[in-house]
């Protein structure tokens, strides 16, 4: 039995449900190519950060002045722009490159908290042939007079003037501290997002005991991840009629099968694609393949939310009931 292992993400048709997501490994055209040629669906470029587009519209130093404090991550936390990766510049010759050079579908990145030069930057990346672009919004709130309204209304703003520039489907990826998360992946809907990615890491800085500052301190993502992405894949996927796609904590095939029965339409990936390179995808599609083809599987599609909160057997396992009896075994492990 061949099995289909296609799937649908944003419209897009995907031969797999395996997705490189933004990080070092999608930013170089060379890298990209071994990313199609290990078997990835479609990849997600390293993102465009806010700061850069300002920096190419104004002086450094005015940035400084002017915008020390409105920034997702505080500009003395920001590398020196010329050393990370690609300007905005580059960033689309790249995109412009991959799609003469490839046949997988390319997704851009925005990664920021303001409209800045967004609106014009997502029309730019739109006319260099990206196929979809993913809003990466890190914001931060710190000021006590701003409500949680206030934060997703501002969510909920940035996607609406991005969308109205785009004729190309729009994914929203997003952080997973929201006090009603279905509500919220509403309005995020209602202002045109075409997909939700769950979830963002956002940096948590450390400090230095030494010098005693806040340091930025990037942690790679552990399995254990993905089980807050499981929860709430599982609860959204029969309330939104848009895509969903599992990040943060996708390793190994079992990853992404329990993904993919939750809810997801992808699964995205970075963390193992940085320690083991794009061959392990190779290894993970035929894994996939045959699990699907040992429990009699026709395809992908047929695993895709059979585990969602609806149709799990006891949906309170996604709630409270769930808590309780995880204290209550461990407790009798003793």
């Amino acid at each position: 039995m061949s099995v289909d292992l296609s799937t649908n993400y944003l419209g897009l048709e995907l031969k797999n449900p395996l997705v490189a997501s933004a990080s070092p490994v999608t930013s170089k055209l060379e890298s990209l190519r071994r990313l199609e040629e290990a078997g990835a669906a479609a990849a997600i470029m390293h993102s465009l950060f806010e700061e850069q587009i300002v920096h190419e519209e104004i002086e450094l130093g005015n940035l400084y002045e002017a915008h020390a404090n409105s920034f997702a991550e505080s500009l003395g936390f920001f590398p020196e722009l010329e050393d990370y990766h690609t300007g905005p510049g580059d960033y689309l010759n790249t995109i412009e490159g991959a799609k003469r050079e490839m046949s997988i579908p390319i997704i851009a990145s925005l990664n920021g908290s303001s409209q800045g030069g967004w609106m014009r930057y997502a029309k730019l990346i739109e006319e260099a042939g990206a196929d979809a672009l993913e809003l990466n919004i890190y914001f931060v709130p710190t000021d006590e007079t701003m409500s949680s309204g206030d934060v997703e209304q501002r969510y909920c703003d940035l996607v609406a003037a991005v969308k109205q520039t785009l004729k190309i489907p729009l994914a929203v990826k997003i952080g997973p501290s929201f006090s009603s998360l279905p509500h919220f992946a509403g309005q995020l809907v209602a202002a045109g997002a075409d997909g939700l990615v769950l979830f963002n890491r956002f940096l948590e800085p450390d400090i230095d005991l030494e010098e005693l500052v806040f340091e930025p301190n990037l942690i790679l993502s552990t399995r254990a991840e993905l089980r807050l992405s499981l929860r709430w894949l599982a609860i959204l996927r029969d309330q939104l009629p848009i895509s969903l796609a599992a990040t943060s904590g996708v390793h190994e095939t079992e990853d992404v099968i329990k993904a993919l029965l939750a809810g997801a339409d992808i699964t995205m990936m970075a963390t193992v694609l940085l320690q083991r390179g794009p061959d392990h995808l190779t290894e993970m599609i035929e894994q996939l393949a045959n699990w699907l083809e040992e429990r009699e599987y026709e395809s992908v599609q047929q695993l895709q939310g059979s585990m969602s909160r609806i149709r799990c057997s006891d949906p309170s396992q996604l709630e409270r009931a769930n808590y309780m009896k995880a204290l209550v075994s461990y407790s009798d492990a003793i």
